[in-house]
Protein backbone atom coordinates (compact mmCIF):
# COMPACT_ATOMS: atom_id res chain seq x y z
CA UNK A 1 0.00 0.00 0.00
CA UNK A 2 1.45 3.53 -0.96
CA UNK A 3 0.28 5.93 1.94
CA UNK A 4 0.34 10.17 0.92
CA UNK A 5 0.94 11.69 4.79
CA UNK A 6 0.32 15.41 4.32
CA UNK A 7 1.15 17.06 7.40
CA UNK A 8 -0.56 21.43 7.35
CA UNK A 9 -0.45 21.66 11.08
CA UNK A 10 1.20 25.08 10.93
CA UNK A 11 -0.37 28.38 11.75
CA UNK A 12 1.43 30.40 8.88
CA UNK A 13 2.38 33.18 11.62
CA UNK A 14 4.65 34.30 8.96
CA UNK A 15 1.87 34.92 6.00
CA UNK A 16 1.05 37.85 8.42
CA UNK A 17 -2.42 36.80 8.28
CA UNK A 18 -4.77 36.48 11.40
CA UNK A 19 -7.58 35.19 9.77
CA UNK A 20 -7.38 31.66 8.95
CA UNK A 21 -3.67 29.15 8.29
CA UNK A 22 -2.10 29.61 5.29
CA UNK A 23 -2.78 26.02 3.89
CA UNK A 24 -7.05 27.60 3.96
CA UNK A 25 -5.89 30.47 1.77
CA UNK A 26 -7.73 30.46 -1.35
CA UNK A 27 -7.08 31.00 -4.76
CA UNK A 28 -10.00 30.77 -7.50
CA UNK A 29 -11.88 29.89 -4.12
CA UNK A 30 -10.53 26.94 -3.93
CA UNK A 31 -8.03 25.95 -0.43
CA UNK A 32 -4.26 25.77 -0.80
CA UNK A 33 -4.31 22.29 0.92
CA UNK A 34 -7.11 21.27 -1.56
CA UNK A 35 -4.55 21.61 -4.50
CA UNK A 36 -1.99 19.88 -2.73
CA UNK A 37 -3.92 16.45 -2.23
CA UNK A 38 -5.81 16.56 -5.52
CA UNK A 39 -2.36 15.66 -6.80
CA UNK A 40 -2.26 12.63 -4.78
CA UNK A 41 -6.20 11.90 -4.73
CA UNK A 42 -5.74 11.55 -8.49
CA UNK A 43 -2.42 9.83 -8.61
CA UNK A 44 -3.42 5.59 -9.88
CA UNK A 45 -0.76 4.57 -7.29
CA UNK A 46 -1.41 6.13 -4.32
CA UNK A 47 -3.89 4.38 -2.56
CA UNK A 48 -4.98 6.61 0.64
CA UNK A 49 -4.30 9.92 2.48
CA UNK A 50 -3.49 10.86 5.49
CA UNK A 51 -3.49 14.54 6.88
CA UNK A 52 -2.20 16.26 10.08
CA UNK A 53 -3.87 19.16 10.64
CA UNK A 54 -4.69 22.09 13.12
CA UNK A 55 -7.01 20.83 15.64
CA UNK A 56 -9.27 23.81 15.54
CA UNK A 57 -9.23 23.63 11.73
CA UNK A 58 -10.14 19.68 11.14
CA UNK A 59 -13.80 20.27 11.04
CA UNK A 60 -13.21 23.31 7.94
CA UNK A 61 -10.77 20.51 6.35
CA UNK A 62 -13.45 17.34 6.21
CA UNK A 63 -15.86 20.12 5.29
CA UNK A 64 -13.04 21.04 2.13
CA UNK A 65 -12.45 17.34 1.62
CA UNK A 66 -16.29 16.95 0.87
CA UNK A 67 -16.89 19.63 -0.84
CA UNK A 68 -14.38 18.37 -3.48
CA UNK A 69 -15.08 14.89 -3.68
CA UNK A 70 -11.48 13.51 -2.18
CA UNK A 71 -12.25 9.95 -1.52
CA UNK A 72 -8.57 8.79 -1.00
CA UNK A 73 -8.05 10.48 2.77
CA UNK A 74 -8.55 8.25 5.01
CA UNK A 75 -7.58 9.91 8.32
CA UNK A 76 -7.43 13.57 9.98
CA UNK A 77 -5.07 13.40 12.67
CA UNK A 78 -4.43 16.41 14.88
CA UNK A 79 -1.25 18.43 14.76
CA UNK A 80 1.68 18.72 16.67
CA UNK A 81 3.57 21.71 18.18
CA UNK A 82 6.13 21.46 15.64
CA UNK A 83 6.49 19.85 12.18
CA UNK A 84 8.06 16.70 13.29
CA UNK A 85 5.76 16.49 15.91
CA UNK A 86 2.94 16.74 13.03
CA UNK A 87 4.59 13.92 11.08
CA UNK A 88 5.08 11.68 14.03
CA UNK A 89 1.70 11.95 14.90
CA UNK A 90 0.55 11.22 11.69
CA UNK A 91 3.06 7.94 11.37
CA UNK A 92 1.30 7.26 14.58
CA UNK A 93 -2.25 7.23 13.46
CA UNK A 94 -1.18 5.03 10.85
CA UNK A 95 0.01 2.21 12.84
CA UNK A 96 -2.86 0.13 12.74
CA UNK A 97 -3.67 0.06 8.86
CA UNK A 98 -0.04 0.25 7.31
CA UNK A 99 2.29 -2.52 7.19
CA UNK A 100 6.11 -2.23 7.63
CA UNK A 101 6.85 -2.39 4.04
CA UNK A 102 4.37 -0.24 2.69
CA UNK A 103 5.70 3.67 1.43
CA UNK A 104 4.64 6.12 2.83
CA UNK A 105 5.29 9.49 1.04
CA UNK A 106 5.60 13.02 3.17
CA UNK A 107 4.56 15.66 2.47
CA UNK A 108 3.75 19.34 3.02
CA UNK A 109 0.48 20.85 2.51
CA UNK A 110 1.55 23.97 1.31
CA UNK A 111 3.51 22.73 -1.93
CA UNK A 112 0.76 22.36 -4.45
CA UNK A 113 2.84 22.68 -7.16
CA UNK A 114 4.14 18.96 -7.08
CA UNK A 115 3.19 16.86 -10.19
CA UNK A 116 2.38 13.27 -10.88
CA UNK A 117 6.15 12.30 -12.38
CA UNK A 118 7.85 13.53 -8.72
CA UNK A 119 5.17 11.35 -7.00
CA UNK A 120 5.75 8.64 -9.46
CA UNK A 121 9.89 9.28 -9.12
CA UNK A 122 9.72 9.03 -5.35
CA UNK A 123 7.62 5.54 -5.22
CA UNK A 124 10.06 4.08 -7.87
CA UNK A 125 13.36 5.13 -5.49
CA UNK A 126 11.65 3.95 -2.71
CA UNK A 127 11.49 1.01 -4.16
CA UNK A 128 14.73 0.46 -5.02
CA UNK A 129 16.93 2.60 -2.81
CA UNK A 130 14.64 2.35 0.15
CA UNK A 131 14.32 6.31 0.45
CA UNK A 132 13.05 8.78 -1.96
CA UNK A 133 14.17 12.85 -0.58
CA UNK A 134 13.59 15.19 -2.97
CA UNK A 135 16.28 18.05 -3.80
CA UNK A 136 16.43 20.99 -5.98
CA UNK A 137 20.39 21.95 -6.56
CA UNK A 138 21.42 24.79 -5.23
CA UNK A 139 20.81 27.88 -7.44
CA UNK A 140 23.01 30.48 -5.87
CA UNK A 141 26.11 30.58 -3.25
CA UNK A 142 25.79 29.20 0.30
CA UNK A 143 27.88 30.25 3.10
CA UNK A 144 28.25 28.46 6.29
CA UNK A 145 28.72 30.59 9.37
CA UNK A 146 28.56 29.26 13.47
CA UNK A 147 28.40 32.44 15.03
CA UNK A 148 25.85 34.19 11.87
CA UNK A 149 28.48 36.92 11.65
CA UNK A 150 31.63 35.72 10.07
CA UNK A 151 32.17 33.69 7.11
CA UNK A 152 33.22 29.95 8.35
CA UNK A 153 33.04 28.46 4.61
CA UNK A 154 31.83 29.09 1.06
CA UNK A 155 30.81 24.80 0.33
CA UNK A 156 31.17 24.32 -3.63
CA UNK A 157 27.45 24.72 -4.86
CA UNK A 158 27.91 22.34 -7.19
CA UNK A 159 27.45 19.81 -4.54
CA UNK A 160 24.71 21.69 -2.36
CA UNK A 161 21.20 20.94 -2.72
CA UNK A 162 18.02 22.46 -1.20
CA UNK A 163 15.73 19.80 0.53
CA UNK A 164 12.17 19.70 -0.42
CA UNK A 165 9.54 17.39 -0.39
CA UNK A 166 7.89 14.80 -0.51
CA UNK A 167 10.26 12.71 1.53
CA UNK A 168 9.74 8.87 0.69
CA UNK A 169 10.19 5.82 3.00
CA UNK A 170 9.54 2.51 4.10
CA UNK A 171 6.68 3.00 6.56
CA UNK A 172 8.39 0.95 9.21
CA UNK A 173 11.43 1.99 8.77
CA UNK A 174 10.49 5.88 9.45
CA UNK A 175 7.91 4.93 12.29
CA UNK A 176 11.24 3.62 13.99
CA UNK A 177 13.42 6.61 13.54
CA UNK A 178 10.47 9.49 14.81
CA UNK A 179 9.81 6.76 17.55
CA UNK A 180 13.36 6.93 18.38
CA UNK A 181 14.02 10.80 18.16
CA UNK A 182 10.86 10.64 20.63
CA UNK A 183 12.94 8.62 22.74
CA UNK A 184 15.63 10.75 22.24
CA UNK A 185 13.84 14.31 22.95
CA UNK A 186 15.33 15.24 19.26
CA UNK A 187 13.71 17.78 17.09
CA UNK A 188 14.32 17.86 13.47
CA UNK A 189 13.21 20.14 10.60
CA UNK A 190 12.43 17.76 8.09
CA UNK A 191 12.65 13.80 7.64
CA UNK A 192 15.94 14.58 5.64
CA UNK A 193 17.35 16.00 8.59
CA UNK A 194 16.23 12.86 11.06
CA UNK A 195 18.04 10.62 8.74
CA UNK A 196 20.85 12.40 8.72
CA UNK A 197 21.06 12.39 12.66
CA UNK A 198 20.80 8.97 12.91
CA UNK A 199 23.51 8.40 9.63
CA UNK A 200 20.85 6.54 7.56
CA UNK A 201 22.14 7.01 3.94
CA UNK A 202 19.33 8.83 1.51
CA UNK A 203 18.70 8.63 -1.96
CA UNK A 204 18.33 11.73 -3.94
CA UNK A 205 15.50 12.66 -6.57
CA UNK A 206 15.62 15.54 -8.40
CA UNK A 207 12.52 18.05 -7.85
CA UNK A 208 10.35 19.10 -10.87
CA UNK A 209 10.34 22.75 -11.76
CA UNK A 210 8.57 25.07 -9.30
CA UNK A 211 7.78 22.98 -6.08
CA UNK A 212 8.05 26.35 -3.96
CA UNK A 213 6.50 25.54 -0.49
CA UNK A 214 3.99 28.71 0.65
CA UNK A 215 5.32 30.81 3.61
CA UNK A 216 5.73 34.01 3.31
CA UNK A 217 2.97 36.60 0.80
CA UNK A 218 5.74 36.60 -1.80
CA UNK A 219 5.31 32.95 -2.14
CA UNK A 220 1.63 32.87 -2.13
CA UNK A 221 1.81 35.41 -5.28
CA UNK A 222 4.28 33.31 -7.07
CA UNK A 223 2.04 30.17 -6.59
CA UNK A 224 -0.90 32.28 -8.23
CA UNK A 225 1.44 33.39 -11.12
CA UNK A 226 2.55 30.20 -11.80
CA UNK A 227 -0.88 28.03 -11.25
CA UNK A 228 -2.23 30.56 -13.81
CA UNK A 229 0.65 30.35 -16.61
CA UNK A 230 0.09 26.64 -16.46
CA UNK A 231 -3.47 26.63 -16.94
CA UNK A 232 -3.11 29.14 -19.78
CA UNK A 233 -0.39 26.94 -21.33
CA UNK A 234 -3.03 23.88 -21.13
CA UNK A 235 -6.25 26.42 -22.41
CA UNK A 236 -4.13 28.07 -25.40
CA UNK A 237 -1.65 25.04 -26.22
CA UNK A 238 1.87 27.48 -25.52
Amino acid sequence: MITALIFAGGTGVRMNTSSKPKQFLELHGKPIIIYTLEHFEFHEQVDNIVVVCLESWMHELQYQINRYGLKKVTQIVPGGGTGHDSIYNGLLAMKETASEDDIVLIHDGVRPLITEQLITENIVAVREFGTAITVEPARESVIHSVDGVNVDVEPDRSQIYIAKAPQSFRYGEILKLYERAHEDDKRTIDSSHLLSIYDVPMHMVRSTKNNIKITEPADYYMFRALYEAMENQQIFGI
